[in-house]
């Protein structure tokens, strides 16, 4: 289910060897599923809506490799981002593969901390953000809230917390693949189990090439699929004075989801289903 992204240069097989022993997951990852691009341009519409002004600090919890913090400072020469990670792996991956390909000054103004999320710092951020479903991984309502609550202290006095959140019918099938092919691989998303009672469930992601080989389990979820109204719910709990909901458009001519998102107070059903929660300080 998870996400969107365009392909990208082909993956070679060299003297023979397969094409899984020579990718990397994590550029595979980011080239299938991430787009910080898209992301850094709504994290901004979003808090010009509510503010009126340009964000400039970004803390991007469950960064993974950071690319949302690179496409952050590299859209204005004066944005800054903090990147929070507990896993040292992807964190080293994102400053060899990421934040190196910087100049000095954009460098600079990245700061990557092996940290739990739930950790307050003393900058403050306009923007905090918890993508790709990352904070799923809590699975009560009190985790829930701390970790709510926690992004409330890291804002700015005028802030937005920034979630993306999936759902639908679809999305709680068990033993359901969904693949989709780019040009060098393929992306699988394996929905390997759903309790209908907890919500608790079980994703994972493959890649697998054109000469039969492949990453099994490449990245796995134990997750609860939280509903949009708990999410809701909870961000209210924790402070926040509004949590505005950005459903998916869809283009006339196809009916498809386009990449478009728009603040609504109602949406017809899906049977899968992406959108943003967006908490307002």
């Amino acid at each position: 289910m998870p996400r969107r992204k365009r392909s990208a240069p082909s993956t070679r097989r060299r003297n023979g060897t397969r094409l899984a022993a020579l990718a990397d997951k994590y550029d595979l990852y980011l080239r299938s599923v991430q787009s910080p691009e898209n992301e850094v341009s709504f994290f901004t519409r979003a808090f010009h809506t509510n503010y009126g002004r340009t964000p400039l600090v970004l803390r991007e919890d469950f960064c993974g490799t950071a690319a949302v913090c690179c496409e952050w400072v590299k859209s204005r020469n004066d944005r800054s981002a903090i990147g929070i990670d507990l896993d040292p792996e992807p964190l080293a991956w994102g400053m060899e593969n990421n934040v190196s390909k910087l100049d000095d000054d954009e460098r600079r103004r990245v700061k990557l901390l092996e940290e739990d999320a739930r950790s307050v710092r003393r900058k403050k951020a306009d923007v905090v953000t918890a993508q790709n479903f990352s904070f799923y991984l809590f699975k009560t309502r009190n985790e829930l809230r701390a970790y709510f609550e926690a992004a409330y202290r890291n804002l700015a006095r005028e802030g937005v917390f920034v979630l993306d959140v999936l759902g639908g019918s679809e999305v709680m099938e068990e033993d359901r693949e969904e693949v989709r092919g780019h040009r060098s691989f393929k992306y699988v998303w394996e929905q390997a189990r759903f309790d209908p009672i907890t919500h608790n469930c079980l994703f994972h992601i493959h890649f697998r090439f054109p000469d039969g080989s492949g990453i099994e389990r490449a990245f796995t979820y134990d997750w609860r699929l939280w509903t949009i109204p708990e999410v809701r719910e909870l961000l209210d709990e924790a402070g926040f004075r509004r949590a505005d909901v950005y459903w998916e458009s869809r283009d006339r001519r196809t009916g498809r989801g386009n990449d478009v998102y728009r603040r609504r107070e109602r949406a017809e059903s899906d049977p899968a289903w992406v959108a943003y929660v967006v908490g307002v300080k």
